[in-house]
């Protein structure tokens, strides 16, 4: 049986962005809270990796801070095989238009993700210890993770929003 752990991926700087994107407003709604219901929708729980946020559970980027993504994802692998959770349904707080059919779009044989996105993915739990051998490796791309360990790149139906300036919000 499938178990999916939910996780935002939220460690970054939003350099570009110039405030915190994740408290930035969507359709009246904040872009966090946007991506925590879609993910809410479609798996077990749910994680807030990389930054303290009040009302979700939180956990640290692993093995440490300043890793962008791959820090948050290997958290949340590493967090998803303590839990009990096969999967981890992953994706960045800068995108807000999540469709609530994800999971099922993303289901197959190993990890996948969104082909123009690669925050967005889909990735067994038994994947840690590859991710953290990557890690400790010098690997510092999440693309060039997922090519390691034969991630699919999936088409979507729509193309997700992916928020980095202000003017990204419509």
């Amino acid at each position: 049986m499938t178990r999916l752990l939910g996780a935002i991926l939220a460690g970054g700087q939003a350099r570009r962005f110039g405030s915190d994107k994740a408290q930035a407003l969507f359709e009246g709604t904040r872009l966090i809270d946007r991506v925590a219901a879609a993910l809410l929708a479609q798996t077990d729980r749910l994680v807030v990796c990389g930054r303290e946020e009040p009302g979700f559970a939180c956990i640290p980027d692993w093995p440490e801070a300043g890793l962008g993504p791959l820090g948050g994802l290997a958290a949340a692998l590493r967090h998803a095989g303590e839990q009990g959770s096969t999967h981890v349904l992953s994706a960045g707080v800068d995108a807000p238009d999540l469709p609530h059919s994800l999971a099922a779009a993303l289901a197959g044989e190993g990890a996948a993700i969104v082909e123009s996105q690669p925050v967005v993915g889909l990735w067994p739990a038994e994947a840690a210890p590859l991710l953290a051998d990557f890690i400790a490796g010098g690997g510092r791309s999440l693309y060039r993770f997922a090519d390691h360990i034969g991630a699919r790149r999936v088409m979507l139906a729509a193309r997700l929003m992916n928020v980095n300036r202000p003017e990204d919000l419509p």
